[in-house]
């Protein structure tokens, strides 16, 4: 591998600096802060809108990395390091695996569409690998990033390799054809999924098909408009429910106990499969499957009898809370080296104790001998600094004597019968197997015990609002986040995390006691605390946390703490009131404010912040820029009376959207983060973070004239199917939203919400919706939305969020 990464570096256009022209380079990274990075990790520095990796070189080659793809090289690093310079670094990775794609030579199914792609493609992994040695694309690597990323872990025993492309907009398919070049191409299901970044359907069929353009076949479900714009010299292999045509016609799908039965007729035959699904993208999903068993001349035995064992596909690692003070890392469905390569840099960007333990079954289909396999596993388990490995595994088993502190089982059940000698306690624990080990057994030993509703926080759509917003700074404006009140009911620990990962310049708290908690579980970032009461002072200072001070009275406090401390420049932030009217000093406290601070050296005034009242009004606009001007006049005088250079500060969510000449060094980024917005434009730009579910209870048929609930406030008109939710106004949905003013969804229908809802449980009218006791249901999330229900209520989106009792068990996830 390591010859062909170097034959593929020096076939893209760039320009050499350095004085080592030995290179030894086995890995490919992008991400400056995995620990995974060392002496032979070439490193591809990309420039996105929002971060430039550049700015990090210095550090990489402080922890040994020698190699790097830049645009240019950072001054102070001229010398130190081997350097690829070229035009930019995101085409120069494109190009590099480009060419290093072409040093293989075995099928490649390539599959895109709007809907159904990671599934097809883990099921078609499930089916094929009995035979065939696969390299896959991990997760849903499928953008202009991950596509590079995933063919570049191609090695030379893999003998069949399925990726798939995702696109948003026109002309980027083009690229990741290139890349993957398929051999087989799969259309799966064309939806309405980012409709936004093309001209019509047909367009954005034209733009998907481009990733076909040299395969040999192209399967898809037959329709006229994707005939009519297939390339005319590709070989089609198509399926249909309605056209005979279609090589393969499926004549019927019949559901019955949790099953459906698809008939099939292929070459004149009619066949038949068990699939163990009812719904109809999962049907869609397994026919797509199914074509391409038949392109491979599979028999029909063997067909139904890996069909039958399909099984639903997790396609997220989850954060959940553990027994005995674990938090568990719940990816139990995989065990291939590139997964556990990204669930390694999840564990190190989630992990909430500094203790980190791994359980790990064999893992398959690496393409690598078994001694070189776990050689690179072990390498992985020490570079991210891994206290304790359980492997599972006959396999793993004989490579023991690889890890340090490890202990392993022959299966999973040996596991569970020694599971209370192990003592898990306060540590982090990242479980990770193949399927076929059954590891959600051990999940469910380790997993906290709660009652079934849970808010799902969606962690890829809290960097993608961060970074949303982040695009709207100038380079150097600096950004604070605000995770105060349980990170507005979402989290507080697990999205502090996340954005230390992120490396944002400082986070936002309310009290002392949520800093403190921050602080104690290892967050590292500066925490400022914006309402701290003059007891918690000492406290503060112990943590190293930094106060806002809002009053004369609150700073004589401080100070006089300070210097019975001997501190010395220890950081504090001035808030200012420009009109708010709540906290902070007002003009006519300015004089004596400047007399308190001059000469002091116990302080350094960190930042002078003030916070405005109307910024996402635009009717009051010119409130909104009088506040401006003063905290302006204020905050000057302050820095020349003082001589001091401080952050300044004034924006929040929608001031950054709404003010953006008034950013000044830092902006402190809200509600937005989590995927709300007073702009309804803005609104379809962000991606929602939190999802409360639940589960239906029990089902009951009630006839028309007897009533739902305390007080009798819902009497059917006519017979109705009630459904039982086990959530109520103690989780923290207002009584308000009950008797008919609200809904929650199931099946993907509307719910309404009858009669009151009561402290733990709230009902539901299904007469219309085939459901059944134990279905999935959306409290909100999606549909309704927070905002919606905000609206309904008469109130706003942060009340809702922060309403949330504790009770509800949080699970974290990324795609």
């Amino acid at each position: 591998m390591s010859q062909k990464i170097l034959k593929s570096i020096q076939n893209i256009p760039a320009e050499f600096s350095g004085n080592n022209t030995n290179l030894a380079i086995d890995t490919i990274a992008i991400d400056s802060r995995s620990l995974q990075n060392g002496p032979q990790t070439l490193f591809f520095a990309l420039v996105g809108a929002n971060n430039d990796a550049h700015r990090y070189i210095k550090d990489l080659i402080a922890i040994g990395v020698q190699n790097f793809v830049v645009t240019h090289i950072p001054e102070e690093c001229e010398g130190k390091a081997n350097f690829f310079v070229v035009e930019n670094t995101l085409t120069a990775l494109q190009q590099f695996a480009a060419n290093y794609r072409s040093l293989f030579d075995f099928p490649i199914i390539g599959l895109t569409g709007s809907n159904g792609k990671t599934i097809v493609k883990e099921w078609l992994n499930f089916l094929l690998s009995p035979d065939y040695n696969i390299i896959r694309s991990p997760k849903s690597y499928n953008s202009q990033v991950g596509v590079p990323l995933s063919v570049i872990a191609i090695n030379e025993q893999h003998n069949l390799g399925i990726f798939e492309a995702g696109i948003s907009t026109h002309s980027e398919m083009e690229k990741l054809q290139k890349i993957i070049k398929p051999t087989i191409g799969i259309l799966t299901n064309i939806g309405s999924a980012h409709d936004e970044g093309f001209i019509n359907l047909e367009n954005k069929v034209r733009e998907k098909i481009t990733l076909f353009e040299n395969s040999e076949v192209v399967i898809y479900q037959k329709n006229e408009m994707v005939d009519s714009i297939i390339f005319s010299k590709a070989k089609t292999f198509t399926w249909s429910f309605d056209s005979q045509e279609a090589d393969v016609f499926v004549y019927n799908a019949t559901i019955k106990n949790d099953t459906t039965t698809i008939q099939y007729r292929y070459k004149g035959d009619s066949f038949e499969l068990v699939i163990p699904f009812q719904d109809k993208a999962s049907v869609e999903n397994a026919i797509s499957c199914l074509m391409v068993l038949l392109y491979f001349k599979y028999d029909e035995k063997t067909i139904q009898n890996r069909m039958e064992l399909l099984y639903p596909v997790e396609m997220r690692l989850k954060v959940k809370n553990g027994i005995n003070n674990c938090s568990i890392i719940d990816d139990s469905y995989s065990s291939d080296f590139q997964s556990l390569k990204i669930a390694l840099d999840f564990l190190e960007s989630q992990k909430q104790y500094k203790k980190k333990t791994v359980i790990l079954s064999d893992i398959f289909q690496s393409g690598l001998s078994n001694d070189e396999l776990y050689a690179k596993v072990s390498q992985l388990i020490v570079s991210n600094k891994i206290d304790r490995v359980i492997g599972i595994g006959e396999t793993i088993s004989a490579f023991e004597k690889k890890f340090a502190n490890c202990i392993t089982y022959k299966n999973t059940a040996e596991f569970i019968s020694k599971f209370d000698d192990l003592n898990f306690a306060n540590e982090t624990i990242l479980i990770k197997g193949a399927r076929t080990f059954q590891f959600e057994e051990i999940v469910s030993l380790l997993e906290e015990k709660t009652h079934e509703t849970v808010l799902e926080i969606n962690l890829n759509a809290i960097s993608h609002n961060l970074n949303f917003f982040k695009s709207k700074l100038k380079p150097n404006v600096k950004i604070m986040v605000m995770v105060k009140a349980f990170g507005y009911g979402n989290g507080g620990f697990e999205i502090a995390k996340l954005l230390e990962h992120h490396k944002v310049d400082y986070l936002g708290v309310a009290f002392a006691d949520e800093g403190i908690s921050l602080k104690s579980a290892g967050i590292h970032l500066p925490i400022m605390v914006l309402n701290p009461e003059t007891t918690s002072f000492p406290a503060i200072i112990q943590h190293q946390l930094e106060p806002e001070i809002y009053s004369l009275k609150g700073l004589h406090a401080f100070l006089k703490i300070a210097e019975q401390k001997n501190l010395n420049q220890f950081p504090i932030h001035i808030k200012l009131d420009t009109g708010m009217h709540r906290l902070g000093f007002e003009d006519n406290t300015i004089d004596d404010l400047i007399a308190t601070l001059k000469g002091n050296q116990t302080v350094k005034v960190k930042s002078i912040l003030s916070h405005m009242a109307t910024s996402d009004d635009l009717e009051y606009k010119d409130f909104a820029h009088s506040q401006i001007d003063l905290f302006e006049k204020l905050s000057s005088k302050l820095m020349a009376e003082l001589q001091i250079k401080p952050l300044r500060h004034i924006l929040n969510t929608s001031g950054i959207s709404n003010f953006p000449n008034s950013q000044y060094d830092m902006a402190r980024l809200g509600i937005g983060l989590y995927g709300v917005s007073n702009d309804a434009e803005e609104q379809k730009q962000l991606e929602n973070v939190g999802t409360l579910k639940s589960v239906i209870s029990q089902i009951r048929s009630i006839a028309a004239g007897e009533s739902v609930g305390y007080g009798r406030r819902f009497i059917a008109d006519k017979p109705t199917k009630i459904a039982t939710i086990p959530i109520g106004y103690a989780d923290g949905i207002s009584r308000s939203w009950g008797n008919s003013t609200g809904f929650v969804t199931i099946k993907k229908s509307k719910a309404s919400i009858v009669g009151s809802i009561c402290m733990d449980m709230l009902m539901v009218d299904v007469t219309d919706i085939e459901c059944a006791e134990g279905d999935q249901v959306i409290i909100f999330g999606e549909s309704p939305t927070v905002t919606y229900m905000a609206q309904k209520l008469n109130t706003i989106p942060y009340e809702i969020l922060t309403s949330i009792s504790q009770r509800v068990k949080r699970v974290f996830y990324r795609e």
